[in-house]
């Protein structure tokens, strides 16, 4: 039997050197300008590699693969000073109310000081 192509030597000579390079990241893309605001675009990146062996009736057979995948997580936003991550990933019901919170917040905040501001101008 010919034991030149079973699973061990099918595995590992796919991954002989790969070990670097198989992974699952996110990663920032290049920075997209746009009058004063900069959008940077983060993406998952994954990478995968198979292998598999059949010996019977002194044949030998083996194979193997890899496959990559990427997919757009999120896009940050950064105009005026301030920076807003917008999750483009899982888009429920809660995360689009979480992703409203800072921007409610900052209206709720300068309604006061605008309101109080105008309070002192008209008392004088």
């Amino acid at each position: 039997m010919a034991n030149e192509n079973n699973f061990k030597d099918t595995v590992n000579s796919l991954f002989k050197g790969l070990d670097s390079f198989i992974s699952a990241k996110t990663v920032v893309g290049e920075a997209i300008h746009v009058g004063d605001t900069i959008i940077l675009p983060l993406v998952d990146v994954a990478f995968g590699v198979g292998a598999g062996a059949f010996e019977g009736d002194k044949k030998s057979n083996g194979g193997g693969g890899m496959t990559g995948k990427m997919s757009p997580s999120a896009v940050l936003v950064i105009q005026n000073g301030t920076t807003k991550l917008v999750n483009i990933k899982n888009q429920d019901g809660l995360t689009k109310v979480l992703d409203m919170v800072p921007d409610f917040v900052d209206r709720f905040a300068s309604g006061f000081g605008n309101s109080s501001a105008q309070t002192e101008a008209e008392e004088i």
